[in-house]
């Protein structure tokens, strides 16, 4: 492999990364609209198109108009979103376009990352950022219409930021605030930041002024971020910080060597096992060449993934809750590989190497295919569920009706009703009861509901003895085993 000794990418190499990330994308939004048609696999994606076109055409943070309130996790995504409804290119379009550009954006930081970590490796053909463009998990979000692969490629620029020199902690600070608009859970790049800057080989007192600034770069941001969700929730986090918690708290009751047995499986489930090697002789490497940035770039994955088994250990959704960490990892066990394929003239390392490489290639691209349908999947059903059943409230339930449901993204966008959030996203005083039936229950009365939107058995005694009033009957949740999404009339008390 014909290599160069500038660590920098060609105008030849970003257009290959470019190109990859563009085929990759359109391969996945081909085969949605082949197997049902073009959507978003989430319906969460629906709560952000909502914010965003609020704030773009009526100039407010709602996702009920004239109501403000703290249901979005990400605000920046939402906020990156709303440029789309004023060119109109929503919802589909822009946002289509946006996760192309952090998966192309994604590939480049590590394509360029990878070459600041391993010295041999100059290839005129970037097979690394290739394979994160390729990543089935890193193209299922960036066709999501979520905030998570804004959230990887931020964490991937921080350390790339991190393991430069000299460091840039100004920036890097800046970059931790800024991630926090994302998901709350981008402040824990604070952890590897004040790590890296605590073991540079400078004097304490330089030591202490990148302390000073990265501490200044993330308050000047995150102050604005505490400051808008008190303004909007009096509070200082989004209501989905407390919901999801709240919501999903009786998978704490699982041991947590299990919960965290299935947040550390999320990364391997495809190329990523084959890469574990590499990332395990990377930092072994580290460690030997007492390159920090790197140790502490393994310590905040497993430390991501650790958090996740003890407050949210959820794995739906193909472990989106873990995916900021992915490219992390990927491009750990990438440099590794690198490094080895750079050694292979040294006795039968040729042979390891090349066979690594190609089985790791082979397994990519098998599951980047899987990951396709796998994507088509997901679409299928969100659309043919919720958005299908926010058409049929659209058209048939009175206007005035006060409906509750627990997914609102569709039904917000499509539905026109008000609404009642079954979970606490934009109806926080649910969060205290949000798993109790009967309480729920009461709760309903009480608001005046007239109508109920759920999968049956989500709530089984809230929709025992009711007839539904419709019934998508879609053949593509109850493939996966589970029951089809209906609309019913609540009888009140």
């Amino acid at each position: 492999m014909p290599s160069s000794p500038d660590p920098r990418l060609s105008r030849r190499g970003l257009l290959l990364l470019l190109g990859a990330a563009v085929l990759s994308l359109g391969a996945y939004l081909a085969a949605s609209a082949l197997y049902y048609r073009l959507g978003f696999p989430l319906d969460d994606a629906w709560i952000h198109q909502t914010y965003a076109r609020n704030l773009a055409l009526r100039g407010e943070w709602a996702f009920l108009p004239g109501r403000p309130s703290g249901g979005s996790t990400a605000p920046l995504w939402s906020a990156l979103l709303a440029p789309g409804f004023w060119l109109g290119l929503a919802p589909h379009a822009w946002t289509y376009l946006l996760g192309a550009f952090l998966l192309w954006g994604t590939a480049v930081v590590g394509e360029l990352l990878a070459r600041r970590l391993v010295d041999g490796y100059r290839p005129r053909f970037p097979w690394i950022g290739i394979l994160l463009a390729l990543e089935w998990h890193l193209v299922w979000a960036a066709a999501s219409g979520m905030e998570t692969l804004l959230s990887a490629f931020l964490a991937l620029l921080v350390f790339y930021l991190m393991l430069g020199r000299p460091l840039r902690s100004l920036t890097v600070g800046l970059l931790i605030g800024l991630s926090a608009w994302v998901r709350p859970d981008g402040i824990t790049l604070l952890g590897p930041a004040v790590l890296t800057c605590l073991l540079l080989s400078n004097p304490w007192k330089d030591r202490l002024r990148h302390l000073s600034a990265l501490g200044l770069g993330f308050a000047a941001i995150f102050a604005f971020y505490l400051l808008f969700n008190l303004a909007v929730t009096g509070s200082p986090w989004p209501n989905t910080f407390y919901a999801k918690q709240a919501e999903y708290a009786a998978y704490l009751q699982l041991p947590l060597w299990k919960r965290l047995g299935q947040q550390l499986l999320q990364p391997l489930i495809g190329a990523g096992l084959l890469l574990l090697p590499g990332a395990t002789w990377t930092i072994l490497g580290a460690v030997r060449k007492r390159n920090w940035g790197v140790v502490a770039a393994l310590l905040w994955v497993l430390g991501f993934l650790g958090l996740y088994a003890l407050r949210l250990p959820v794995t739906y959704q193909h472990g989106r809750y873990v995916m900021p960490v992915m490219p992390i990892f990927f491009l750990l066990g990438a440099a590794g590989l690198a490094d080895l394929i750079s050694r292979k003239s040294k006795g039968g390392m040729w042979v390891l190497s090349t066979f690594w490489k190609a089985t790791t290639s082979l397994v990519l691209v098998v599951f980047w295919g899987r990951g396709a349908y796998a994507y088509a999947q997901d679409v299928a059903v969100i659309e043919s569920e919720m958005v299908t059943v926010a058409g049929w409230v659209s058209g048939n339930v009175p206007p005035g009706a006060l409906v509750a449901a627990h997914d609102i993204g569709a039904l917000g966008y499509f539905g026109g009703h008000d609404l009642v959030d079954l979970a606490g996203l934009i109806s926080p005083d649910v969060i205290p009861f949000i798993r109790d039936e009967a309480r729920l229950s009461e709760y309903l009365n009480e608001r005046g509901v007239e109508y109920l939107v759920t999968f049956p058995d989500w709530y089984p005694a809230l929709t025992s003895g009711l007839m539904p009033v419709f019934s998508t009957g879609a053949p593509y949740a109850p493939a996966f085993g589970e029951t089809n999404m209906a609309v019913y009339r609540w009888p009140g008390p």
